[in-house]
């Protein structure tokens, strides 16, 4: 059932559970996102990027998920736009059928971040349509984002509460130190979890966590046992979802593990029979890899049995 973001993330947020935000860029992706939710039994973001919009055509992103969600009625789904840099990008969003939009101005300086924010829930809400936005800056690469670790600052709690209160935005993205990308660290993990608290406490709303992927062990070994390198790569520990979810995070988004989930599966094949051409063959198992990983993701975060 395709349903508008704040209705998923107010119920997460008034009963403490994390919801994942899982991209995708064509069926085999969508379709293990909703195999997964169906197995936990949990609701669902489903996001494209702005990249991921060209790459699929705005008309046939709606549409499957249009489709998956009358295939899965029970399940409530939101389609979310995810880093939209304009507020023309957004209202393209909400009038192809988005029922969530981000508006990412955060590299604006204070004022005109909350401006430009500002302007997309006026236009939004008019449709019923959730709107997040960030404050501070994360590190690493998101398609067209980039940004240098000397320009990622993070989030100020009394910012935050201002910026919330003035724009009237549904959830809000604080920059606690995790990054785009799969080399979220230096050294050992470190989340800032005290100025998350404070952050939640100041504006009360669904939180949420960008560059949220693990990089779990395994699918790291499975990685590298199809021939791939992603070399020194360091993810979020669940430890710390975990955490952060205690402290206030609602929406939890996921796009680099499953990238790397699905690609090893296809490499497997790929290198063991240099004659296969048949897509399903290589598709259908990286579809359950995927499906796994996201699954096992809904249980760490807690939104499993939550429909």
């Amino acid at each position: 059932m395709l349903v508008f973001g704040q209705e998923i993330l107010n119920k997460a947020n008034k009963e403490g559970y994390g919801v994942g935000a899982f991209n995708f860029v064509n069926f085999e992706m969508l379709n293990a996102i909703f195999v997964a939710a169906n197995k936990a039994k949990s609701p669902i973001f489903v996001q494209a990027s702005e990249g991921a919009i060209k790459y699929m055509g705005i008309d046939m992103a709606v549409g499957m998920v249009k489709t998956m969600a009358k295939r899965y009625p029970h399940i409530p789904v939101a389609l979310h736009l995810d880093h939209g840099t304009s507020f023309s990008s957004c209202k393209s969003a909400v009038e192809a059928g988005f029922t969530s939009v981000m508006i990412d101005a955060s590299h604006h300086p204070f004022h005109e971040n909350l401006e430009e924010s500002a302007k997309v829930v006026e236009m939004a809400h008019k449709e019923g349509v959730g709107v997040e936005a960030e404050l501070g800056r994360l590190m690493g690469i998101e398609d067209n984002i980039s940004v240098d670790e000397k320009d990622a600052v993070l989030v100020n709690p009394k910012e935050a509460e201002q910026f919330v209160k003035e724009t009237k935005i549904d959830y809000l993205a604080p920059a606690i130190g995790t990054s785009h990308g799969a080399f979220k660290f230096k050294g050992e993990p470190k989340l800032d979890f005290e100025r998350l608290k404070l952050v939640k406490e100041l504006t009360k709303i669904p939180l949420v966590l960008h560059g949220a992927s693990a990089i779990p062990d395994y699918v790291r070994a499975s990685f590298s046992e199809s021939g791939g390198d992603i070399g020194s790569s360091k993810g979020v520990p669940f430890s710390f979802l975990q955490e952060a979810v205690k402290g206030g995070i609602n929406k939890v988004n996921t796009d680099t593990d499953l990238r790397i989930a699905f690609i090893a599966e296809v490499r497997k094949l790929a290198n063991k029979d240099k004659s296969q051409f048949d897509l399903r063959k290589f598709f259908a198992p990286a579809m359950e890899a995927m499906s796994n990983v996201i699954a096992e993701r809904m249980e760490v975060l807690g939104s499993a049995n939550r429909i």
